[in-house]
């Protein structure tokens, strides 16, 4: 009767062991992005996704793009339970040594999970461009004495209508604290800054003056092209007949020129103020792609 109890006890143990050892519910999960029009970021920056888990944002791990914009890793090892319970995925813009466990005000794409997928865009984090529009002329203010008109104004550009004072017309939606707008003027495929602004309205010099003359400029943004020329370029510079671009910058930037986001683009034409010029949607510029869980 004891080599029978001891026998049925070593079979219960036995079974016990094996239920315990059965569970087979994997810890991970892989997360698979797609994602185009990105663009290298250079030696200091990176991207970073992000799931939304219990309305809090979970790293999924960093990547970088390429000169040929593709992406160094497109699968990422994350906790299978909080991959299940996500919400949402965001990308963003990080510092390459980051010491900061939270996102950066810098989100570029976003959309929320639908089942399996997550359709994202910079809609919800950067802005929706789809009716963006605005204006431009040419002239050159800063150089002019005593309201006299030089002649030569040709030589700047500034972003609204022209009156007395010019104002603003961007259509153009409000930015997050991560980022600005940048207008930019493209001489031999050399992108010159106008300056970067932070309000949508633009009802307001912009933030910079590298180039203008001695007076100070209108109340919109916008620059006239004297002094202190970028290697390559000749001033005073005929912006007649130029690209002209306004870009959403990263803030703080990442680098001297154009981030990928252009929503407004346009040619310079031949006359001056009052005349002005239109700037188009490009949304072609704008990222987009999926995440899939």
């Amino acid at each position: 009767m004891k080599k029978l109890f001891l026998l049925s006890s070593l079979t219960l143990l036995l079974f016990s062991c094996s239920d315990d050892n059965d569970d087979t519910t994997p810890t991970t999960a892989n997360l698979e992005i797609n994602l185009s029009g990105l663009q290298d970021l250079g030696a200091n920056y990176v991207y970073e996704g992000w799931i939304i888990v219990d309305g809090a944002p979970v790293t999924t791990g960093v990547f970088t793009v390429n000169s040929d914009k593709v992406l160094s890793k497109t699968n990422f090892t994350v906790d299978a339970i909080e991959l299940a319970k996500a919400t949402a995925f965001v990308l963003s813009v990080e510092p390459k040594n980051d010491t900061d466990p939270a996102p950066s005000e810098t989100k570029l794409l976003s959309g929320a999970f639908d089942a399996t997928t997550a359709m994202v865009s910079v809609n919800d984090q950067v802005g929706d461009f789809t009716n963006a529009a605005g204006t431009f002329f040419l002239r050159t203010p800063t150089d002019e004495a005593d309201g006299m008109n030089n002649g030569n104004d040709e030589n700047g550009i500034w972003f609204g209508t022209p009156g007395a004072p010019p104002v603003p017309n961007f259509k153009l939606p409000s930015l997050n604290n991560g980022w600005r707008y940048e207008g930019w003027v493209v001489v031999n495929g050399v992108p010159i800054t106008t300056g970067q602004f932070a309000d949508a309205s633009a009802q307001m010099a912009d933030l910079a003056g590298l180039f203008s003359g001695p007076n100070p400029g209108p109340p919109v943004p916008g620059e006239d092209f004297f002094k202190n020329a970028p290697t390559g370029v000749t001033f005073p510079l005929d912006v007649r007949g130029k690209t002209v671009v306004i870009s959403v910058e990263p803030y703080p930037d990442n680098s001297p020129k154009p981030f990928l986001l252009k929503p407004l683009v346009g040619t310079s034409g031949q006359e001056t103020a009052p005349a002005t010029h239109n700037l188009a949607p490009n949304l072609a510029s704008l990222p987009t792609g999926w995440a899939k869980r």
